[in-house]
């Protein structure tokens, strides 16, 4: 099983890897590639995970020092609300409790929380049936413009 702990500076790399990766694998076919590859590179450079380090709460999944899945947590506000950001294992990782991990470390380290929220792509079948298996509902559902590509949106919400 994945050891889930807090992420640190040394991470970054591994993280930026298993987000390329676990993008790629997602998304093809929903989002053309040259796409997903100017957002990994504005969203994952060395300067926003450092950013993401010190302004969010960042959990690793690792196995035998390789890193192989993150979550990316927002602080809770004053409402008891949390965005989950960002939850992506490495393709050969998945369906094996490891994102569960993930999205409990998150409920169980932010103080406060009551709900957390999640945008998932529709087409993203492996996202949706992960949240709607954790009994996340859906809030609403609209089209969200990203570089141009057009996607389908499902906003959903856990409450704690």
């Amino acid at each position: 099983m994945a050891l889930i702990r807090k992420m640190q500076t040394e991470d970054i790399a591994q993280v930026q890897d298993v987000a390329r990766k676990s993008w790629n694998a997602t998304y093809e076919g929903i989002i053309p590639f040259e796409i997903q590859e100017k957002f990994l590179k504005m969203a994952y450079n060395d300067e926003r995970m450092k950013q993401r380090l010190d302004r969010s709460f960042l959990f690793v999944a690792e196995i035998e020092s390789d890193i192989i899945g993150f979550a990316n947590f927002s602080p809770v506000n004053d409402e008891g609300i949390a965005e989950l950001g960002a939850i992506y294992l490495s393709p050969e990782h998945q369906g094996k409790g490891i994102g569960s991990a993930l999205l409990q470390k998150g409920i169980n380290e932010l103080e406060g929380i009551k709900e957390v929220y999640i945008n998932v792509e529709k087409d993203n079948k492996i996202g949706k049936s992960f949240y709607d298996a954790k009994g996340f509902q859906v809030v609403r559902e609209f089209d969200d413009q990203f570089d141009g590509h057009t996607l389908k949106t499902v906003r959903m919400v856990l409450t704690v």
